[in-house]
């Protein structure tokens, strides 16, 4: 049975996937990036780079440096580094969009299939998060080359 992802027009968190980006970037630059090319290279803000990049930072995953010529690079092997580090290092945000019914706490039904969507999640989650962590930053940069 093929599962397939469907995605609306809610807003999405795409932190994980830019900084998995910017790393694998990183890893084959030959000087440190700027927060600003970085935030050229993914059409944001360098203040939203340097805010996520701290992140990475604090868990020492990224450097930085001062002054000209200086940037970010990398500060571990990508083969030391899985989706699931990184995941965690930008704060773990939320994996579905789907919530729990309110509307009729004391309606046996509302309650019912609360509990089994709850469950389904969680398994969903803890299903995820193990692939995450199966899955390291260097077989995505393996996967970009040509």
């Amino acid at each position: 049975m093929e599962i397939s992802l469907k995605i609306g027009v809610m807003r999405q968190d795409s932190r994980l996937s830019r900084m998995l980006h910017v790393l694998v970037h990183m890893s084959n630059a030959t000087h440190p990036l700027t927060s600003e090319a970085i935030a050229k290279m993914l059409q944001t803000n360098p203040v939203v780079i340097r805010r996520t990049l701290a992140h990475l930072r604090e868990e020492g995953f990224v450097e930085s440096t001062k002054g000209h010529g200086g940037g970010w690079i990398l500060s571990r092997s990508l083969d030391s580094m899985s989706l699931y580090d990184v995941y965690e290092a930008i704060g773990a945000p939320e994996l579905f969009a789907l919530g729990l019914s309110s509307d009729s706490p004391t309606c046996l039904i509302e309650k019912a299939a609360n509990a089994a969507l709850s469950k389904s999640l969680r398994q969903a989650e803890k299903t995820i998060l193990s692939q995450f962590k199966a899955v390291k930053l260097s077989q995505i940069a393996k996967a970009a080359r040509p």
